[in-house]
This record gives C-alpha cells, sequence and structure tokens, in this order.
C-alpha cells in the first residue's frame, strides 16, 4: 500500500512576497545607482572593496548584495559575489546591451504615479493621472523613453529587420509610426542599403530619433514627419509600415482608424510589421504579455494587450487580407506581419 499524499498546506508566502515586492525594485535600483553589477565585473567582488569602490557602508555593501544573490542577480561563493550570465550582459556597464538606464523610464514618476491609487484606476476603468494619460499630446516621458530604452531595443530591432526580409538590392520606403529612438526603422536602414526611413513622432521625440540615425551613419536616408499618427499625412508607396509598440495604448476603434491610413499608404503588396505585447486568448497568459494589460489600464484611457485574434481582426476590418504571428526569439513580444 502507496504512503499517503500529504495535502499541500496553503502558505501566505505570495501574499508577503508580493506585499514586499516594492522592495526588490529598491534593490535594483539601489544597485544600479551605487554601479555594484559593473564593480563585481571588475574584480571588486567582496563587500569591502564594494564599499570603496561604490562609497558605501560595508555593512550596506554586504547586505544589499546578498539580497540580491536571494533575488537572482548575483552569485556568492566563500564571502565572493559573482554575476549571474544575465547579469553580466544586462547590467554591467562594461557590456554593449547594458539596460540600468531604462530605470530612468520604467521608474519615473511618469509611470509610477499611475499605480498610486490602482483602486480608483479600477474603478474607472482607465488612467487617473490625467484625462488623457500617456497619450496626451508631446508627453514629455516620451522623450525620456526614447534616451532611456533605446538600448532595450537594439537587439530585437535587428531581429525585426532580419524578418522583413526585403531585397536589399530593391529601392523601399519604411514608415516608422511612433518611432522614438528610432532603432527599428535604423535597424532596417542598417540591413537594407537602398531603403529609405521615414520616422513619425511628436517634433521633441523626432529629436532624439536624427541624433540617433546621425550616429549611425545613415542621416542621409532618414526622414521624418513631426505630428500626430492620427492627423499627420503619410504620403504613400511604402513597402513596409512599422507599429512597434504602438497600437495597445487605444482601443479597438481608434486602432482601425490608425490602421485604415496605414493601409492606405503601403504600395500594392505591402506590408504593415506590428511589435506587441501579445497574450494568448486566456489573457492570463504567458505571464508578461498578459500583465502588460495592467500597465495599459493605469496608464491610457482605454489601451490593453490585444489578443493575435483581435490584432487579425482590426487588420482586417482596416482593409488587410491576412496577418500572421511570428516569436522574434528570446523575447516576450510578438511580431504580427499584416498584408495589404
Amino acid at each position: 500500500m502507496g504512503k499517503p499524499i500529504e495535502a499541500q498546506m496553503p502558505s501566505p508566502e505570495l501574499f508577503f512576497d508580493t506585499v514586499n515586492a516594492y522592495q526588490r525594485t529598491a534593490a535594483l535600483k539601489a544597485a544600479i545607482e551605487l554601479d555594484i553589477f559593473t564593480a563585481i565585473a571588475a574584480g571588486e567582488d567582496t563587500p569591502q572593496a564594494l564599499a570603496a569602490r561604490c562609497g558605501a557602508a560595508v555593512r550596506g555593501a554586504r547586505t544589499l548584495c546578498d539580497y540580491l544573490v536571494v533575488l537572482g542577480f548575483l552569485t556568492k561563493e566563500g564571502g565572493r559575489y559573482g554575476l549571474t550570465d544575465d547579469s553580466a550582459v544586462f547590467l554591467s556597464r562594461a557590456s554593449s546591451a547594458y539596460l540600468g538606464g531604462a530605470i530612468k523610464f520604467l521608474l519615473s514618476p511618469m509611470l509610477t504615479d499611475a499605480f498610486t491609487d490602482l483602486a480608483a484606476v479600477v474603478r474607472k476603468g482607465g488612467t487617473v493621472i490625467s484625462e488623457e494619460g500617456s497619450v496626451a499630446p508631446q508627453h514629455p516621458m516620451w522623450v525620456e523613453f526614447a534616451r532611456s530604452m533605446a538600448p532595450v531595443t537594439t537587439i530585437p530591432a535587428q531581429a525585426l529587420a532580419r524578418l522583413a526580409a526585403l531585397d536589399p538590392s530593391r529601392r523601399a520606403r519604411v514608415l516608422d509610426i511612433a518611432a522614438g529612438h528610432g532603432k527599428f526603422g535604423i535597424a532596417f536602414a542598417k540591413e537594407y542599403p537602398e531603403a529609405e526611413i521615414v520616422a513619425l513622432d511628436w517634433p521633441n521625440v523626432l529629436e532624439v530619433a536624427v541624433e540617433n540615425a546621425k550616429a549611425e551613419g545613415i542621416g542621409a536616408r532618414y526622414k521624418t514627419i513631426a505630428g500626430s499618427a492620427f492627423d499627420a499625412d503619410f504620403g504613400n508607396d511604402y513597402e513596409v509600415v512599422l507599429l512597434t509598440n504602438f497600437l495597445h495604448h487605444f482601443d479597438k476603434p481608434t486602432c482601425e482608424r490608425l490602421l485604415r491610413k496605414t493601409h492606405a499608404a503601403l504600395r500594392k503588396a505591402g506590408r504593415a510589421i506590428t511589435l506587441e505585447f501579445v497574450p494568448n486568448e486566456d489573457r492570463v497568459s504567458p505571464p508578461r504579455a498578459a500583465s502588460f494589460s495592467l500597465m495599459m489600464l493605469g496608464t491610457t484611457p482605454s489601451g490593453d494587450a490585444y489578443t493575435f485574434r483581435e490584432y487579425e481582426e482590426m487588420f482586417r476590418n482596416a482593409g488587410f487580407k491576412s496577418s500572421e504571428m511570428h516569436s522574434l526569439g528570446g523575447g516576450f513580444q510578438q511580431v504580427v506581419i499584416s498584408y495589404k
């Protein structure tokens, strides 16, 4: 006769982990500000050495680093700290993929204040920080986004450009809607030497995109349209229109209005390429894509994380023949390619 299976006892662990999650955020922010990860990468791997290099108390350095070990950002052996593979790639300034600067945007009051009274947001069904939230015209947060989030985008932008599989020998016009830092359009210009990029965004944001395009040596093939994506004249004859992390800010009718403009701007057999957080039909998986709906609830009047079926329907209603979904690999966003 087998041993009886013990019933799993209810645990308050998830409750306490979630209530205290602000400490996780604070610890990572402090480590980035003190440059703990870069110091460890340089061999300053004891509490004493870290304290001296980072201008901290020994007790403070030890306690913070031990907590980062618990979280999985550091390793510890024989009293010495080490970087995990992920921390070495993304959190040491010695890495070209350093992401530490992203906290300037991700933890800015422009975002975090939207969740100060989430109960009020839920009651209203949308942001309470202002009438238009993060989609207000020329909102200053998007300049911070453009400057802080560009390094996060470099690798997926390159993968997206390769996925498009344009003919490198043929001239192609690419419209980058809500270009932000411009990295997606820049990746297309670098991958396809005959491509001309047209970036559309608010004037203050476009300044950042143009700076980045010039720094990458493609300024001569980088044009701009300043203004609202809903009001500006796109022009036409585009091979590709890029819609990267933009549609989630709006409700379905508003998205369809923009997609009809997009459809009209494309040449025959052109494509709209959309990069988005796309949850499964259950809207609770995969976790990162599904949880993005809460970000949109807190910061926009009516935005959402849409399923592929919902995107497929919106593009079809706007006149597109078909849509297909692709993975970029290694990321937590999906690509929807829609054909005119």
